[in-house]
């Protein structure tokens, strides 16, 4: 009989004592055997101790009860479901790590398993993420970008020759072989970028080698050091600390970097105005703008001066016309030629009368509102394409029209679109795109905001563009790096 014969019968026994029911004797008929035991009867369990196993159940589909994913990429994309063809919604930078349910959703082309991630979506464990929180990636990493902070790393931009890139903590005669005999007159001479120290990272004091994050370009290794940096690169740095009488950074795609051999880079002081109480946002455009109060006569005098691009909230009432006298809010007026006023406006598509958020540039004022329906409440000034109202399929010009955010990243590359003449620019801070490569971000590589100055982009003091990255919607979590493919996305109307 074959062993398949043989598993077989005891189902069919079962279906043919199922089909006939009780077994009794025959008429006459004693049989020798023990009575039957009485049937025990099975006790429902209480419903609330199926509603916990039930809870405890769902409990380990979702995130939130203690379990932790870590991404060890660049980009370690976060899927609307389990599986990689499905929407990408956002992704974790290396280093980041967030909440997870406690077993995977599957492992439909993920050999590790799909986890569900807070506060949504899914990632899998593989070349992009992992559950061990202690892999060699997360430690090097340290920390992750200050969403709070109105840049989120500390940046610095190389001097010529640029910085070789470590990728261990170089000995001191490490360093002499690798830089030469002149580095101690080069280190004498240079002024080192003022940026925030730490300790050494206990990762580096072990000895390790800094990994590459999954994703990022690989380049060719010496013994302890991947060669120079592009001229005129620039970066942000994670970390930076003391070592051999040197200071030395780690930027976010786990170089080591000494910075005496880069600057710091000159993040622009500016501050748009955010309107908190009923007026009309304006900003100071010239040096030595007077700050004028009526006197008991009614004669305005001088008292001092404001700052320049100081903003200001107008109550509206003038003197002289436009180019007179303005009201602020705080009691003093101000001349308006020294002023780039807001002028409001209703978007073409009616998401003011909506009472929607939405942003207005203007290419020629060089300024941009910020709106919650027809209430102004938020402006500054920009740096739109230089190209002005050209064609921006011919020219750098801004293009313009009715467009959503479709993508939000806390910092990135952007494939020299906005590599302000030859600088190789990493981790611009806050970007927004609102069509194709157009985006507003933050610049923190020139301060001449008030005048056409990007390839295209619309360029913010890095202050206003984190002001209205946790503005605008949807918001990104606070764990996440970036967020795509989004719906719902605030509206940005840009025009002459």
């Amino acid at each position: 009989m074959s062993s398949r014969a043989r598993r077989s019968l005891p189902a069919l026994l079962f279906l043919a004592l199922a089909a006939c029911g009780d077994v009794e004797d025959p008429p006459g008929r004693v049989l020798d055997r023990a009575p039957a035991a009485p049937r025990s009867l099975k006790v429902p369990e209480a419903p609330e101790t199926v509603q916990a196993a039930a809870q405890a159940s769902k409990d380990q589909d979702e995130p939130g009860h203690g379990a932790k994913i870590a991404s060890i990429a660049m980009r370690t994309w976060i899927y609307v479901a389990p599986n990689d063809r499905s929407t990408k919604l956002g992704y974790l930078r290396a280093g980041a790590v967030v909440d997870r349910a406690e077993r995977s959703a599957g492992t439909k082309g993920c050999e590790g398993g799909w986890y569900r991630i807070a506060p949504r979506g899914y990632v899998c464990v593989g070349k992009g993420a992992t559950l061990a929180l202690d892999h060699q990636v997360v430690s090097a990493a340290v920390r992750g970008p200050d969403r709070k902070a109105e840049t989120p790393y500390s940046y610095v931009i190389s001097r010529s020759p640029p910085p070789h890139l470590y990728f261990r903590l170089p000995t001191e005669g490490d360093q002499r072989r690798v830089e030469g005999a002149t580095i101690r007159t080069h280190v004498a001479l240079s002024t080192v970028p003022d940026v925030p120290l730490s300790p050494v990272p206990d990762f580096l004091l072990q000895g390790r080698d800094l990994q590459k994050p999954y994703g990022s370009v690989e380049p060719l290794r010496y013994t302890v050091h991947a060669g120079r940096a592009k001229e005129a690169s620039a970066f942000g740095l994670i970390t930076s600390f003391q070592w051999t009488n040197r200071t030395f950074g780690l930027t976010t795609e786990l170089d080591l970097i000494p910075l005496d051999r880069t600057k710091p880079a000159k993040i622009s002081e500016m501050r748009g105005v955010v309107v908190d109480k009923p007026g009309i946002p304006g900003i100071v455009i010239t040096y030595g703008a007077a700050k004028l109060v009526p006197d008991s006569v009614g004669n305005m005098v001088q008292r001092g001066t404001v700052p320049w691009r100081s903003g200001w909230i107008l109550t509206g009432k003038q003197m002289g016309g436009e180019g007179g006298l303005w009201e602020t809010t705080e009691g003093f007026w101000l001349p308006g030629e020294a002023l780039a006023i807001a002028q409001p406006h209703e978007d073409p598509v009616g998401h003011a009368r909506a009472g929607k958020k939405w942003i207005e540039v203007s290419i020629k004022r060089q300024m941009l509102i910020a709106y919650e329906g027809t209430r102004p409440v938020f402006a500054t000034l920009v740096s739109s394409g230089r190209g002005g109202m050209s064609d921006p399929e011919k020219t750098t010009a801004t293009i313009r029209g009715i467009f959503y955010v479709h993508a939000k990243h806390v910092s990135g590359t952007m494939d020299g679109e906005e590599g302000s003449d030859s600088f190789d620019l990493r981790d611009v801070p806050y970007i927004q795109y609102f069509h194709e490569g157009y985006a507003l971000h933050g610049a923190y590589w020139h301060d001449e905001f008030g005048k056409p100055r990007s390839h295209g982009c619309v360029n913010l003091a890095p202050a206003d563009a984190h002001w209205l990255f946790e503005w605008t919607d949807p918001v990104v979590p606070p764990e996440w790096h970036g967020a795509v493919n989004m719906e719902g996305g605030t509206l940005i109307w840009t025009h002459g």
